[in-house]
């Protein structure tokens, strides 16, 4: 199940702070040496407490981070442990194994179930010559749920609020990576047309929930 095109799409999410200063030209007076050390100085704390801020908030975001451990989506009967999926070495997004086509699997590079943004779980329509995990993806409706259990023990529940079948040359990258406020989730998969020459389904299946 290539989803190729699919790491185009996702923002860095990532806080960068850029410290930049420009050296003075030597002035011939001791006032303004003083003025211009003491000004430099000043700065230079400022900037220091500003790059300890934002190392101290950055960390203490990335140690709030819960990882997802399952999903569940009782109206098709799908439940699933989650493995870390990262990046090929082209770029693309990984997937689970086929040879495991009921491993389902959450991109790591994008937000964690529960943060604000969208949380990407992955899974394939079939492999194997058996169904996937999400095999049944596409009968999900609006007013669905969706369950995601966390190392914590936690466990967030999300509704289905929209389902797409799309083109695969035509996947709606902003809709599906682009920041929200609030906690959401997509589900994807394969669908539509088998492409037996390319060995691949031709759409996308994507499911949309909101955290409640």
């Amino acid at each position: 199940m290539p989803l190729s095109r699919l790491h185009a799409a996702v923002s860095a999410q990532a806080l960068a702070l850029a410290l930049t200063g420009c050296a003075m030209t030597a002035t011939t007076t001791a006032t303004t040496t003083a003025i211009t050390t003491s000004t430099s100085a000043a700065t230079s704390a400022e900037s220091a407490k500003a790059t300890e801020s934002t190392t101290a908030d950055a960390t203490s975001a990335v140690a709030a981070r819960v990882e997802p451990v399952e999903v569940n989506v009782p109206k098709i009967a799908a439940r699933s442990s989650l493995i870390p999926l990262g990046l090929n070495a082209d770029d693309t997004v990984e997937v689970p194994p086929v040879s495991e086509p009921m491993q389902a699997g959450w991109y790591v590079h994008a937000r964690a179930p529960g943060e604000p943004g969208p949380a990407i779980i992955l899974g394939h329509v079939d492999g194997d010559s058996r169904p996937g995990i999400f095999h049944r993806l596409r009968e999900l409706a609006v007013g669905d749920e969706v369950e995601v259990s966390r190392a914590d023990g936690s466990t967030l529940t999300f509704r289905v609020d929209q389902v797409e079948q799309v083109a695969k040359e035509r996947f709606p990258t902003d809709a599906v990576y682009g920041d929200t406020p609030e906690p959401e989730l997509r589900l994807i998969t394969c669908g539509g047309t088998f492409d037996r020459t390319g060995g691949s389904y031709l759409d996308n299946i994507i499911v949309y929930a909101q955290l409640i």
